[in-house]
């Protein structure tokens, strides 16, 4: 029996040995960069899309801030009333009624009071939205000019129910939650931003990234340019181990080895760690059934860096080069680093997998490297926003593409619409869609994510990425 324990235990220390051996590598690999230091004039906002993400993500940015006489504003996207799974075990009773619901959304604000009071941030400098917990990207990608609001599935409403909240009654449409984040940003203007990276899994993470990205550039002629900060919380099987670590950094995940994110950490002094911790643990709501998860977050450091924005210079085929569709897959090849390069386009993924991104005779190409044969049923959806400067984006098209091999269905928000002009081309280890930039709205930059069903795509692929679409010229192929 004794063997037995001391074999296990000797299992044990050999585990917690690989991860930090995992942890060191990967630090290494990375080569984290260090933040800039925070000064007395600045003005940092930290966006957050549920209430705890700014502790979990933010605190020692925070405190630093605090301790250098810098302003500090924290804007929550949602009160987080979603999670009822956390709130059974918190309140120790089912809450299924409307009313209950909002209860957890005061409940969390609240937290949220007390957890930042602690970090040295008054209330006054607190700003709730109080949009639809779990609900805020399906609002981005198909309620735009709609005719009915968004309806919460489980508060069974459609406006913000929240009397304190800065957006009280807003209706629950992408129209508001942009016109709210607008005006936020222009009385504040904020010179660094702190935002839920586009990587996240998380959906209310990936809306509110999308929703700062059209709000800035909506203001880009308003304000002068802040640096955002994109921060990562929700990974498969990150951060390990799990529970309060202090003596451990923090990483960036597997996944997103070999990415092309410049990733940037922000080191805490013990005692900025400890309160961080102590923060964490105010969401008692959430910890009660999660603090495993959440106080993992409490580390040496905190880790930032967002994908960097491409630049797609418009090339023209030759005619007899460009027959048919299927003569684009020569004309990739043929252009090498021409159309996939640095210059004209860009290489998104690691080793196991590559999107890359190219504008040729006015459509977007998007191809998919597979380290494996993919297979006849994968399933692809890829999303397309664009943005002009000449059209509010609320007119433009909110396009999503679903491709099944060759057999494509394109939607415009929730509407489907003729797919003539779109399609593809799958090899066993190539699959690639043609999108017209006329689709799009002919837009000046689009903002893309990929996901595929069935193959799944490594994570750095996933994430959403702008490109700016250049003027260009020259022949592809000559």
């Amino acid at each position: 029996m004794q063997r037995k324990f001391t074999q296990i235990i000797l299992f044990v220390v050999f585990l917690n040995a690989c991860l930090l051996f995992k942890t060191a590598f990967s630090a290494e690999e990375n080569k984290l960069t260090l933040f800039t230091p925070v000064a007395k004039n600045d003005r940092i906002m930290i966006l957050s899309p549920h209430p705890d993400d700014e502790a979990i993500a933010c605190a020692g940015i925070i405190q630093e801030a605090v301790s250098k006489g810098a302003q500090v504003r924290v804007v929550y996207l949602t009160n987080g009333d979603h999670n009822q799974l956390a709130f059974i075990v918190y309140e120790k009773r089912l809450t299924l009624r409307q009313g209950e619901f909002i209860h957890m959304g005061r409940v969390r604000q609240q937290e949220a009071i007390d957890a930042m009071k602690l970090l040295g941030v008054g209330k006054e400098n607190l700003i709730f939205l109080g949009y639809p917990d779990f609900g805020t990207f399906s609002i981005f990608t198909r309620y735009w000019q709609s005719k009915k609001p968004f309806r919460s599935m489980l508060t069974r409403i459609s406006e913000v129910p929240y009397k304190e909240n800065f957006s009280f009654g807003a209706s629950y449409e992408p129209e508001s939650i942009l016109r709210d984040l607008e005006a936020i940003i222009a009385d504040y203007k904020p010179n660094k931003i702190f935002v839920s990276h586009p990587g996240d899994t998380n959906v209310d993470h990936k809306a509110l990234y999308l929703f700062l990205q059209i709000a800035l550039l909506d203001l880009q002629d308003k304000i002068p340019a802040p640096k955002v900060y994109p921060y990562l919380v929700h990974c498969l099987g990150w951060p390990l181990p799990r529970h309060y670590h202090p003596e451990l950094s923090l990483d960036p995940p597997r996944q997103f080895q070999g990415s092309s994110i410049n990733w940037v950490k922000f080191e805490l002094t013990p005692e900025q760690l400890e309160k961080k911790n102590r923060a964490i643990l105010c969401y008692r709501s959430q910890t009660s059934s999660s603090a495993f998860y959440l106080l993992s977050f409490a580390r040496k450091n905190e880790l930032f860096g967002d994908y960097p924005e491409v630049e797609l210079e418009k090339q023209v085929s030759l005619k007899e080069r460009a027959v048919s569709f299927f003569g684009f897959s020569y004309l990739f090849k043929d252009f090498g680093r021409d159309l996939l390069g640095e210059q004209n386009a860009q290489d998104f993924g690691n080793n196991k997998d590559r999107v890359s991104y190219a504008v040729v005779d006015n459509s977007v190409f998007v191809r998919i490297e597979k380290s494996v044969e993919s297979n006849r049923r994968l399933m692809v959806q890829l999303y397309l926003f664009g943005y002009s400067s000449k059209v509010p984006f609320a007119l433009m098209p909110k396009i999503r593409i679903v491709a099944r091999g060759n057999k494509i269905d394109v939607y415009n928000q929730n509407t489907k619409i003729k797919s003539d002009t779109v399609s593809s081309e799958m090899t066993p280890k190539i699959f690639t869609i043609k999108v017209p930039l006329g689709l799009l709205g002919n837009p000046d930059i689009v903002i893309t994510s990929i996901r595929s069903f069935g193959d799944v795509l490594s994570m750095d692929v996933t994430g959403f990425r702008k490109l700016v679409i250049k003027e260009g010229g020259r022949n592809a192929g000559s």
